[in-house]
């Protein structure tokens, strides 16, 4: 039927809800409303049954707890009224699709449909329940959707609820299908930019279940807030520790320039000690060939030890020269498990130390006190040089002299040149592949070894048959020195034209340090340079760039190559470099080790006062 203009109805909230989308269902084709006797709700109670619209345009009839559970169920009244007659309106209502009004307003999108519906009740409540004219919808509804069974949820930043007079902000990240939010007291006319002037500053409640779960209260996020808040503390020391190291490194730095100027020797004094050296040296040798003949075939002296390393401090007052014999054919049976240590037999053929053999093992005993007679005889003719009494296990002679004060000690030692491959044992030894590069380690094992008369006891151990005082041990002193003068992973390292590494000023440091420490406590007597100068070539391999050992750090490399020592004490482990097998701390004791290393520590901490 065709109404008239001045047509005026009283509508219940049900009814108007049912015409409106009576409306909306006619796919864009105007429709005549529908005369007031339609089968409605009206005239019942507003707590009765509410007649709903499905999408294909038919009703049904929902009972009322049913509806109750649809749309408000796990909900607080949407809206603070003291009429109670509005709550239930907001209770029956059932969804609506958003009307033109809320789509021309920016962010009005987030609102819920149990928001709009709420807020139409209160409309028309306000109003005295009067319906808006039908013939305003049906133009501007076309393009609405036809889903009113699920609500899709844009993202927006929050949203406001009047709850009990305070105000909550809820945060909706995703769409939500089905989700029944909150709303606050007023009109669809507000803007999402006036929603945002007045949500308070709380904490974000984290992102709610899919399906619409229940966010998580603010009262249960306060215990988790102080936790993310922990981070600036922890950011403070990292910024002031750098500060305070700087510090310390430049007055660890000066302690150290100054202790290496005190440790340098004077080319003055390194020129009279390496005078008085040769020329004794000569005569020894020129004895030995003249009037010997099991050392008459002795080369060259293989000039080693930290003189000749340029790693010598102080004073020049400790020399080593090693006087080898060369053997073509020998066999060699390891003497013990390190593979340090062995018994040597020369092969079928005529040579001159045949008259040590004794049971098909080359006597290191023997030959060690023909030679070290022969040695004294060289010497008669210098008064200033004196043959020291013999220490048990060393395989030097060792001769003392004064030069202008300074009191020089030579150890010249007898050794075995063998021109063959290197034992098994040092197989897995000198890892410099990637410090000094394949084909250098490959010249060097083409190189000859040396063996020296030295075993460590009381040389009364027997082993199948041979005693330890007749073992040799495997030297690779000349290996060692190549490598130090020439250790630099560039080939201009420390040459004239080359950039400068600290290398050997961190081990001269290291070697006064411990000889400052033998000095003050007796007990240290075990540990020697030696252990020290091995510390620093598996350091080298490990920090096998030249930049890790620049010269303007001195200080950092100092202390790292410390760490790496004490390390080794603490664990009682320091594997030879040619002998990964052999532990050269397996003499002292562990109580020892740690002794020391904690008077190394205790220096380092307290910046090195033992230097000044």
């Amino acid at each position: 039927m065709h109404l008239p203009e001045t047509f005026e109805v009283y509508l219940s909230t049900a009814q108007f809800v049912l015409l409106i989308k009576t409306v909306m269902t006619g796919r864009g084709r105007p429709r005549k409303a529908k005369s007031p006797d339609i089968k409605t709700n009206q005239g019942r109670s507003p707590g009765k049954d509410v007649t709903e619209v499905r999408q294909n345009g038919t009703t049904r009839e929902q009972k009322p707890k049913e509806q109750k559970k649809r749309n408000c169920t796990k909900e607080k009244p949407c809206v603070q009224s003291p009429q109670k007659e509005d709550r239930n309106h907001c209770k029956e209502v059932s969804k609506l699709q958003r009307t033109p009004r809320e789509a021309s307003v920016p962010g009005a999108e987030a609102k819920t449909q149990t928001t709009k519906d709420c807020l139409m009740a209160t409309e028309a409540e306000t109003h005295g329940k009067q319906a808006k004219s039908p013939d305003k919808g049906p133009g501007k509804q076309q393009d609405a959707p036809n889903d009113t069974t699920e609500v899709c949820v844009p993202q927006i930043n929050t949203k406001h609820c009047a709850e009990n007079g305070k105000l909550q902000r809820i945060p909706i990240e995703r769409p939500v299908k089905g989700a029944i939010a909150k709303t606050c007291a007023g009109t669809i006319e507000q803007s999402a930019e006036q929603m945002t002037k007045i949500q308070p500053e709380t904490t974000k409640t984290p992102k709610g279940k899919k399906g619409g779960g229940k966010a998580k209260s603010p009262e249960k996020i306060k215990d988790k807030a102080p936790k993310k808040q922990q981070d600036p503390p922890n950011e403070t020391p990292k910024v002031r520790v750098p500060h305070v190291r700087c510090k310390e490194n430049t007055a660890v730095d000066s302690i150290l320039s100054t202790t290496l100027k005190q440790l340098k020797i004077r080319s003055t004094e390194r020129s009279d000690a390496s005078e008085v050296i040769n020329k004794i040296i000569k005569d020894i040798i020129m004895h030995l060939k003249q009037n010997t003949v099991c050392f008459k075939e002795v080369e060259e002296p293989l000039r080693t030890g930290s003189y000749y390393e340029n790693l010598k401090i102080s004073n020049p007052d400790e020399f080593d020269v090693m006087l080898p014999i060369p053997v073509d054919r020998v066999d060699i049976k390891p003497f013990g498990e390190d593979g340090a240590f062995y018994s040597v037999a020369l092969k079928r053929g005529r040579s001159p130390l045949q008259k040590f053999q004794e049971d098909s093992t080359l006597s290191a005993s023997k030959m060690l006190k023909e030679f070290r007679d022969e040695v004294k005889k060289s010497v008669k003719g210098f008064e200033e040089w004196e043959v020291t009494k013999k220490k048990k296990g060393c395989p030097a002679v060792t001769l003392i002299t004064t030069v202008k004060s300074i009191t020089i000690s030579l150890d010249v030692v007898l050794c075995l040149m063998v021109k063959s491959s290197w034992p098994p044992f040092t197989k897995e030894g000198l890892k410099i592949e990637s410090w000094l590069g394949t084909k250098v380690k490959q010249n060097y094992k083409r190189m000859s070894y040396y063996l020296v008369p030295k075993y460590e006891g009381s040389g009364m151990l027997e082993l199948d048959g041979v005693l330890a005082k007749d073992i040799w041990r495997v030297s690779f002193s000349h290996i060692e020195k190549a490598i130090l003068m020439n250790h630099g992973s560039e080939k201009t390292c420390c040459e004239k034209d080359g950039a400068r590494c600290c290398r050997k000023d961190c081990l001269k440091l290291l070697k006064h340090l411990l000889g400052l420490l033998k000095e003050r406590d007796s007990s240290f007597d075990k540990f020697c340079s030696y252990h020290v100068k091995t510390t620093l070539l598996h350091a080298c391999c490990s920090r096998t760039k030249d930049s890790d050992w620049s010269d303007s750090g001195l200080s950092r490399c100092f202390q790292l190559l410390l760490e790496d020592f004490v390390a080794h004490l603490r664990s009682g482990k320091l594997y030879n470099f040619f002998i990964p097998t052999q532990n050269l701390l397996s003499g002292p004791s562990q109580k020892s080790c740690n002794s020391l290393a904690h008077c190394m520590e205790e220096e380092r901490d307290k910046g090195f006062p033992i230097f000044k």
